[in-house]
């Protein structure tokens, strides 16, 4: 896939495409967390809460995903990051993260977050986060202390 045109697009969590995609995620997500601390939404819940869910196309296949949540206070949450195993290490999670913080920007989000996990598989995704600005803090909008949690945050605007 040439990076410059990546095609991301818009779609309903429930739509057909990215249900791999999602399987993957929601697998690989309680493989590596306890249940009381897997917080990745199920594609029904993710259309519910209203969150904007944005796939990567490459022939036709959904190859990566995000999903944007609005917070009660109008901030915003990442949901759903997800590179497919075989795509990763290209730069397609950096380009569905941008993606992601311009959609946030232009809704008038101060402020994105996000939870993931404490566990040395999510040390990668930890890092991830770091390099593109996000720093720790305390759990926010429906989150509580977890050990097996670790929550993050990004100021979009001064």
């Amino acid at each position: 896939m040439d990076p410059l045109t990546r095609d991301i697009r818009e779609i309903a969590p429930t739509a057909p495409e990215a249900a791999p995609l999602i399987a993957a995620h929601l697998t690989l997500m309680r493989a590596s967390s306890p249940a009381c601390s897997v917080h990745a939404m199920e594609p029904a819940d993710l259309a519910e809460a209203g969150a904007r869910f944005f796939a990567m196309f490459d022939a036709g296949e959904v190859v990566a995903m995000g999903a944007l949540k609005r917070l009660s206070d109008g901030q915003g949450e990442v949901k759903s990051m997800h590179v497919r195993a075989d795509r990763r290490g290209v730069g397609l999670a950096d380009a569905v993260l941008r993606h992601l913080l311009d959609v946030a920007a232009l809704e008038g989000m101060a402020r994105v977050s996000l939870e993931t996990g404490s566990q040395e598989v999510f040390r990668p995704a930890r890092a991830f986060y770091l390099r593109h600005g996000f720093g720790f803090c305390p759990p926010f909008e429906g989150y509580a202390e977890d050990p097996n949690s670790v929550f993050m945050t990004l100021a979009l605007s001064e």
